[in-house]
């Protein structure tokens, strides 16, 4: 399984050799139209061939067809499997060969060519997707599982042996099942703050981010009460379970309706936010130029950027400015630029290495009108700046 520090490597590997090229390589298998399964090395082999075209325009066709020959062998020996995607990432001439299994991909089969590994789909996988941790908890037991690009770990659980009841009478007045109940209780409560403890090291060792809760509603305010301030406002939601019943499909299906379910839930919040202080001159920008200035700078925590976003721009493999216009040199350094088809092929790996949030927005008229883009920030120099000045004067 990809992990975020695969797709780190990934966006810190450059091509600098000028007969080297970065393949990226997206299979996304489909249900065949007939039974000889010939669709998808059709397609393959299409794109192999494309690829291998415009390399020759640019005098790259022998760095790269031994790439390409071992990407479509692999593609034709993928069409029986239905269940998962599959990512590739190559350059020969530095001997980096990388395959992944992913879920399913909506952007289908696709191949790209160019100086740096295109990210953008595992960027659509991975940017908003926090490390989750499942708990399910009833009153004797926890189970705790990892839930990562909808696939689910299970880890060592806890449970609580329950007392043994001494005799079948309640004794006078019902004293001796009262005395019972009560200690039968206490165990309850006693399991519930060692599930509490377990899962309070478990965020302050970093094993998880967000958290996500299955427990019967009748349950849920004696263990809620149990958990740390910290663990709980990293909550993303609960759903009913009992842990001895529920199967790990269960857990996983209505773990990942929680995680889609505040995935949309923080996308919606945040385009707000992000157009609500760009209209103040406050820790929000929109607009192409304003985001890439925002990252040049460091002050972008969490960028948006438009599900169809394209834009065409250049980057000085000097001081690695970004532009948003195809310009031939350099406006930092003046040194010669390089054009880059999609901007996003250069912004999307700065995010990946600096841990910016990374969400897609998709058919919202109002963040389409501001750019398609934006970005909230954690401060805005300009404005710490004057603060400065003003100050010191």
């Amino acid at each position: 399984m990809i992990t975020r520090e695969h797709i780190r490597e990934l966006a810190r590997f450059t091509v600098e050799e000028p007969a080297a090229c970065a393949v990226s390589f997206y299979f996304q298998p489909r249900t065949p139209q007939n039974k000889s399964h010939k669709e998808e090395a059709i397609l393959a082999k299409e794109l192999v061939k494309n690829a291998l075209r415009e390399a020759e325009k640019n005098g790259k066709n022998s760095s790269l067809r031994s790439d390409l020959g071992r990407v479509l062998q692999l593609a034709e020996g993928l069409h029986g499997n239905q269940a998962r995607a599959k990512a590739v990432f190559a350059c020969g001439l530095q001997k980096f060969w990388r395959e992944f299994d992913l879920p399913w991909l909506s952007t289908g089969m696709q191949l790209f060519v160019n100086r740096q590994f295109h990210l953008r789909p595992l960027a659509q996988l991975l940017g908003a997707q926090p490390a989750v941790w499942v708990a399910v908890v009833d009153r004797q037991k926890a189970r705790f599982f990892d839930l990562r690009l909808d696939e689910l770990t299970e880890r060592e659980g806890l449970f609580r042996t329950p007392p043994v009841r001494q005799g079948s009478s309640d004794g006078f007045a019902g004293y001796e099942g009262g005395r019972a109940q009560r200690r039968v209780e206490d165990e309850v409560l006693h399991h519930y703050k060692e599930v509490a403890a377990h899962l309070q090291q478990a965020f302050e060792k970093g094993w998880f981010e967000r958290l996500i809760v299955g427990c019967q509603d009748v349950n849920w305010r004696d263990f809620g009460d149990q958990l740390h301030p910290y663990v709980k406002q990293r909550l993303l939601g609960r759903f009913s379970a009992e842990a001895g019943k529920i199967s790990n499909e269960q857990v996983r299906e209505q773990a990942s309706r929680v995680l889609r379910e505040w995935q949309q839930s923080r996308r919606q919040g945040l385009v707000k936010e992000v157009l609500d202080q760009a209209l103040s001159n406050s820790r929000g920008v929109t607009g192409l130029r304003r985001v890439l200035r925002s990252l040049e700078l460091g002050e972008v925590q969490t960028l948006l950027i438009g599900d169809n976003f394209k834009r065409a721009g250049a980057q000085c493999p000097s001081c690695k400015h970004l532009d948003g216009n195809p310009v031939q040199k350099c406006p930092a350094c003046g040194h010669a630029t390089r054009e880059i088809e999609d901007i996003c092929d250069a912004i999307i790996p700065i995010a990946i290495r600096r841990d910016i949030e990374l969400f897609y927005v998709k058919d919202d008229p109002k963040f389409d009108a501001a750019g398609n883009i934006g970005a909230l920030l954690r401060f805005r120099a300009d404005q710490n700046t004057n603060a400065g000045l003003r100050a010191a004067s």
